[in-house]
């Protein structure tokens, strides 16, 4: 027995990201420049240009995880310098 499927595939990327839109709501008198600084500061937390950076080279999986624990050892140092 064959089944076949249609639908749409996307990129990972896109499908995670399909349907996220940033509205920013520009208040009455506010200048455009403090509307542009809220629309870059949301942009920044959806973490978009970080993954397309991240996808523009493959890294291993092993070389990924020895970033995290070089990272963590970082920053558990830095919490026994501060205690």
């Amino acid at each position: 027995m064959i089944f076949k499927t249609k639908y749409l595939t996307l990129p990972s990327l896109e499908r995670r990201y399909l349907g996220i839109m940033i509205i920013i709501n520009v208040k009455d008198g506010e200048s455009l420049d403090k509307a542009l600084k809220r629309f870059k500061k949301k942009f920044e937390k959806t973490g978009v240009l970080r993954e397309l950076r991240s996808r523009q080279a493959f890294e291993k999986k092993s070389v990924t995880r020895r970033h995290v624990v070089k990272h963590a050892i970082y920053k558990q140092g830095m919490n026994i310098e501060t205690v």
